[in-house]
């Protein structure tokens, strides 16, 4: 029965390293798609189709760009977050679930006379902001490096993302090379579960 056991949990390993993977919502950054405590798979091999395009939902790790690269934490209270990240009970405190606003090249500002964000002059219709919220409280006018992303939450007033980290080292663009996959489908809770756009 344990040789089946740890043969399951490497199988699960590989896969959720290469292919496909959980994760844990820990915040309500991305409201109204995604909730506090939701679960979500994430394709780690979609983007070898085709690049990163604005709109899509992603999972990077922050490190880097929304964190410092070094982890105050002890070993043991590494391998304790480890543990509640793969068995899908609490979120990681460098991985970030965000939408993509703009790609590299792209002059991203907000807002102009409509209010709007716009990328390259021309205003985003954005329905999945969230009711009430403005679309951003923060002015701002970027042009977005090549292999970067700005990344913005749905829920614009409680979301901490590129906004945040124009005056930082980086200027709050995330590498495309730390984006882990695509958010694919919402798989917890039950009620909600489904693809995700």
């Amino acid at each position: 029965m344990l040789p089946v056991l740890i043969l399951a949990i490497v199988l699960t390993s590989v896969l959720r390293a290469v292919v496909i993977d959980v994760f844990f919502i820990p915040s309500a950054s991305m409201e109204p798609l995604l909730r506090q405590g939701d679960r979500i798979l994430v394709s780690k091999s979609t983007f070898g189709d085709r690049p990163i395009q604005r709109g899509d939902v992603v999972v990077f790790d922050g490190r880097g760009s929304f964190d410092p690269i070094t982890d105050p934490r002890t070993p043991a209270q590494k391998a304790a977050g480890m543990v509640g990240q793969w068995l899908g009970l609490r979120g990681s405190d460098t991985v970030y679930v965000k939408r993509v606003i703009g790609v590299g090249g792209d002059r991203v500002e907000c807002c102009g006379e409509d209010g709007r964000v716009s990328v390259n002059g021309r205003a985003l219709d954005e329905p999945y902001v969230s009711v009430g919220d403005a679309p951003s409280d923060t002015p701002f006018d970027v042009v977005v490096p090549e292999g970067r992303l700005w990344v913005m939450g749905d829920h614009r007033s409680e979301s901490a993302d590129s906004r945040a980290l124009l005056g930082a080292p980086g200027g709050g663009f995330v590498s495309e090379e730390r984006v882990l996959g695509r958010a694919e489908h919402l798989v917890w809770p039950l009620d909600r579960a489904g693809a995700i756009d």
